[in-house]
């Protein structure tokens, strides 16, 4: 009878050592500074004033009074104020920084290029073609190994040609030339040409005194055989396809830029090309052409890229690895891209304040590459941002009630800033203008056709759809409003 007693007691005990224990533990915890942000105030502190109370599960809504949250059962948490900066700043202690990876990252003034990463194909250039045509009546008498797919070197034989016209004009320029007559030896030099014989015939003839009925078809060029239409016995007409020659002592890489990126991208365009086949290897181009048609499949804009192949190793059907180089803005503010924060409906970034202080702070964005943002509002040149492990202090912040105060709107009286791209107009009114336009590079917003409210009538005046133009917009609460479209040159 006594056993259940005993055990009852037993498990009390055990229970309030357990409940001591966890007591304890958290308090070692709590004085270990390697293990928590420093607190902006101790608790109970008479000295300090509390700012305010706050819910710690919903630390942006702030109370005037202690009393029990209306939104969880639990009591409001004070805030504590030992200073202006206290109230809007974390401290965490120097010494803890480095266990919690902690890595800043300075704002810079720099040119910011932006770069795009797509794939191509190599392909041969149709501006390098030869074609080798019969230039009279005449018969195949002997043709040469070639076959389609040859690579063949300039002036390489294709097949000997019998043209038995040629032979009665020769005799007739022969028998001009023994009588000495300089004017009639002249006429018949010139009825030669009209008749499609090469200058290098007529020049062995006049040279040797000789008839030369027969003429070997050469390549023009260097390159690849690409249609060869030639057989021993064959008899041929004037203007007949005999061969068609591609060159390839350049080549294109067509690259397909998504749809999105397509405003940016501009003839002479400086591009890196790296192919699997030539590891280690960079060669350097420029976008030669854009085409105008879109592919509907995968809604890419197809770019000509002219690539200088002197040794002949960039063979059509090689694929290679594309990056397209744009200069950006002179001078532009930016930071890493790893210490943007972006909440969905704003971007932050935890400056550093020095002393161990850190806050956040709203910034506007402009365009991304290569691992740097750059910062159209927010930030000063040379301040300091948390890079790594500022989502540990946003997180922090968010549990202290430390909110990043809104970007104010410029005052009355001052410009506002304008953000610009190059476009078309698609359609026109006297309130709104429908624009084809490239990225807006400072407010991270791609290539699009959309439909604009303008600031006033007078931004539309004496243009009309389809004209190029430079736009200029402002941006509002109700979006994006136009401030200033400039018609571009060379357009009539």
């Amino acid at each position: 009878m006594n056993k259940p007693w005993n055990v009852v007691v037993l498990v009390g005990l055990a229970m309030g050592l357990g409940a001591a224990g966890g007591y304890w533990f958290a308090g070692q915890r709590g004085t270990d500074p390697s293990l928590a942000i420093v607190a902006s105030a101790p608790e109970g502190s008479k000295e300090r004033k509390a700012l305010y109370w706050y819910d710690p599960m919903y630390p942006q809504q702030k109370f005037d009074k202690p009393g029990k949250s209306p939104f969880m059962d639990m009591q409001l948490v004070p805030q504590y104020a030992s200073g202006a900066e206290d109230a809007a700043a974390l401290s965490i202690d120097p010494g803890v920084t480095q266990n919690l990876g902690l890595r800043l990252g300075v704002v810079t003034r720099g040119v910011l290029d932006s770069t795009l990463d797509v794939t191509g194909v190599v392909t041969f250039n149709e501006r390098d073609v030869a074609v080798v045509q019969a230039r009279a009546n005449g018969f195949v008498e002997r043709v040469y190994a070639r076959a389609p797919g040859d690579v063949l070197p300039v002036n390489a034989p294709l097949a000997d040609m019998l043209v038995p016209d040629w032979a009665a004009a020769q005799t007739e320029f022969l028998a001009l030339k023994a009588q000495g007559d300089a004017d009639l030896l002249a006429a018949a030099r010139q009825r030669l040409r009209l008749t499609g014989m090469p200058a290098t015939l007529i020049a062995q003839v006049e040279r040797s005194g000789q008839v030369q009925p027969y003429q070997t078809l050469t390549s023009p060029i260097g390159g690849v055989l690409q249609e060869l239409n030639l057989r021993a016995g064959m008899t041929l007409a004037t203007g007949q396809t005999l061969a068609r020659i591609n060159g390839l002592s350049r080549v294109w890489l067509v690259v397909a830029v998504p749809e999105s990126e397509a405003g940016s991208i501009m003839p002479g365009q400086t591009v890196e090309a790296r192919l699997p086949a030539f590891p280690g290897k960079t060669l350097t181009g420029k976008v030669s052409t854009i085409l105008p048609e879109t592919n509907p499949d995968s809604r890419t804009l197809r770019v000509r890229v002219e690539l200088p192949n002197p040794d002949g190793q960039l063979r059509p059907g090689l694929t290679a690895q594309v990056r397209l180089h744009h200069p950006g803005e002179p001078s532009v503010l930016w930071v890493p891209s790893e210490a943007v924060i972006r909440t969905g409906r704003r971007a932050l970034v935890m400056l550093a304040q020095g002393s161990g202080k850190y806050r956040p702070v709203e910034v506007q964005l402009g365009q991304e590459s290569d691992g740097k943002t750059a910062i159209v509002q927010g930030l000063e040149e040379g301040q300091k941002v948390v890079a790594s492990g500022q989502f540990l202090l946003d997180s922090e912040a968010s549990l202290k009630g430390i909110v990043a105060p809104a970007q104010d709107a410029p005052p009355l009286g001052t410009s506002k800033p304008l953000h610009e791209a190059d476009g078309q107009i698609v359609d026109i009114s006297d309130n709104a203008v429908t624009l084809a336009h490239g990225p807006f590079n400072t407010l991270g917003m791609p290539g699009m056709t959309m439909t604009f409210p303008i600031a006033n009538p007078g931004v539309v005046n004496n243009l009309k759809a389809g004209d190029q133009v430079r736009i200029a917009v402002s941006q509002t609460d109700d979006g994006l409003v136009v401030e200033r479209l400039e018609k571009r040159g060379n357009q009539p």
